[in-house]
């Protein structure tokens, strides 16, 4: 079964930092995707940003364009995890941010923006960025 913990979320005055962190377990496949989504009690859920777990020697990614040049996704394989550094925050990055994943990954990326790409979900964490 797999389960999805994200964690690192909190409150940052704008222009600060905040790291947050995707734990993983129970893939039994080693080709899939894990994607980053933010929601907002008005909004729908959006895509942020996604990248590849595979065997291929290279991580993919993919940002939104609100975000690009300020959020970073990475992981750490012997972890398990997936995090999303995010800078210069602004007021409007406060959500609720979730990781999701999903069998089979691509080199293009941009193919999997789509919440309904998604198989699995976390639970979410709140991040919130005063003004």
């Amino acid at each position: 079964q797999v389960q999805l913990v994200e964690s690192g979320g909190g409150l940052v005055q704008a222009g600060g930092s905040l790291r947050l962190s995707c734990a993983a377990s129970g893939h039994t496949f080693s080709d899939y995707t894990v994607g980053w989504f933010r929601q907002t009690p008005e909004n729908e859920r959006v895509f942020v940003a996604a990248i590849t777990w595979s065997t291929w020697s290279v991580a993919y990614t993919y940002y939104t364009d609100a975000v690009k040049g300020r959020f970073t996704v990475s992981r750490d394989s012997a972890k398990s995890t997936v995090y999303l550094q995010m800078n210069s925050l602004k007021s409007e990055d406060t959500a609720v941010y979730y990781c999701a994943s999903r069998p089979r990954s691509s080199r293009d990326l941009r193919r999997f923006q789509s919440r309904e790409e998604y198989a699995y979900w976390g639970q979410g964490t709140q991040v919130t960025v005063s003004s």
